[in-house]
């Protein structure tokens, strides 16, 4: 499993732009191959801040992910309204158990 977190910050009148991009992608990345999750917070103390969490099967599958039209589109709309660099972490990951 790849479990990718990315954080970073627009001006806060940005925010709800850079949210609202990655809410619509939601559905799409979902539904390619291997993603088991893509969750988007808006950070609860910092109204510049932005985190994005997604998991995938395995590294290839994150890498069609880097390579497909949401992802574009993403980058398109939130780059410009980035106030920094953003920071991607990236782990391999092995799922002991899920507890429900």
């Amino acid at each position: 499993m790849v479990i990718v977190i990315l954080d970073f910050t627009t001006a806060a009148a940005d925010r709800a732009a850079a949210l609202a991009q990655l809410d619509t992608e939601h559905d799409e990345v979902r539904a390619l191959p291997g993603n088991l999750a893509y969750r988007v917070y808006a950070d609860r103390h910092d109204d510049t801040a932005v985190t994005l969490v997604h998991e995938w099967t395995d590294e290839q599958s994150f890498e069609d992910y880097q390579r497909s039209p949401s992802f574009a589109r993403s980058g398109q709309v939130i780059r410009p309204l980035m106030t920094g660099a953003p920071v991607s972490r990236r782990f391999r990951a092995e799922l002991l158990e899920t507890v429900a």
